[in-house]
């Protein structure tokens, strides 16, 4: 007696599928924040009662692929919808450190009901990618560069889906009231059902496409978190202050004279700076053959200057013995 007491205690398939109804449209409906406790408390509620809906369903095998459409009950017509419920209540989760995650959960109940009602030819559509191909067809939001065709007829679906859900939502108000009393006959039923089954086609497709839109921009995001760490050492070495690359001590002086708001440096000093925040990586030369070649190239500098300065003293010096007009006898009366 007390076993089937506690039977006669278990909900019907019937009644927490309209339990899962109740509490998502109280969903759509509600006023406080998505992320409020008393909303996620119904997200939850509802996906617990669906998962039992779901093993209830599996257990009574009420849906076969050896049947079509017609063979289905009026009254069993509508439990086609647990998977949809199932998807609309997983998006309505906050947390953003599951959200990549639930996602791809929502994505796949939606794929799921969409692959039902395909089958039973419940209505034409095109069923969206699978997730191992969005993985490996769909380019990322940076790379992808869709042509002008693919967004009309893209634009020209959406309108379309639209208009046929406008056209549904319309005929399921003017039968609601007789079915839900009771007053409709099995006829009526049928229509009800069906067009809850093309209503909900359009909107798994239109969740279906903005999770896809989303998933690209978390993976994006993520990728950018995932910059190689060598890009943030180079970012963290310090700044080098601007410069004047001289030969000598003494360039370095007349052009700080001409920029005093740049610092000037030697090629030596240079160097060695470079060498202080270990940037010989950057193709410096190495200290032993940086400094032999740079103290040559001093010593050739100065070698050339005395003898630039020596020549310009025995020009000067003959200058002073030898007037202008020198030598020049050939014209003289």
């Amino acid at each position: 007696m007390a076993a089937a007491g506690e039977d006669l205690e278990e909900p019907r398939l019937s009644e927490l599928f309209e339990t899962c109804k109740q509490i998502l449209e109280e969903i759509e409906l509600a006023t406080e924040p998505s992320g409020s406790k008393m909303f996620q408390n119904k997200v939850v509620e509802g996906l617990e009662f669906l998962k039992k809906a779901t093993e209830m369903l599996t257990q009574l095998d009420l849906f076969s692929r050896n049947e079509e459409l017609e063979e289905i009950a009026s009254a069993d017509l509508k439990y086609l919808m647990v998977p949809a419920f199932q998807g609309s209540l997983t998006l309505k989760q906050v947390n953003p450190r599951k959200r990549l995650e639930h996602l791809f959960e929502a994505r796949e109940h939606f794929l799921n009901y969409l692959t039902q009602c395909q089958y039973y030819h419940v209505a034409d559509f095109e069923l969206p990618l699978l997730k191992r191909n969005l993985d490996e067809n769909t380019p990322s939001s940076s790379m992808a560069y869709p042509n002008l065709v693919t967004m009309a007829s893209q634009r020209q679906a959406k309108i379309e889906r639209y208009r046929l859900k406008k056209e549904v939502e319309n005929r399921l108000s003017a039968l609601k009231s007789s079915v839900e009393n009771g007053e409709a006959d099995d006829e009526c039923v049928r229509e009800y059902y069906i067009l809850h089954l093309r209503k909900w086609i359009s909107i798994s497709l239109e969740e279906t496409e903005s999770i896809d839109q989303e998933i690209r921009i978390l993976k994006d995001k993520d990728s950018l978190k995932e910059a190689p760490a060598s890009q943030s050492s180079q970012l963290d070495r310090p700044a080098m202050k601007p410069f004047i690359l001289t030969r000598n001590v003494t360039q370095a002086k007349v052009f700080g004279a001409g920029y005093p708001s740049l610092a000037t440096m030697t090629v030596n000093e240079w160097y060695e700076q470079h060498q202080k925040y270990n940037t010989s990586d950057h193709g410096i030369a190495q200290t032993s053959d940086f400094r032999k070649a740079s103290e040559q190239q001093d010593q050739e500098e100065k070698e050339e200057d005395e003898q630039k300065l020596r020549q310009s003293r025995e020009w000067d010096d003959w200058k002073d013995t030898h007037p202008r007009g020198y030598g020049n006898r050939q014209n003289m009366g």
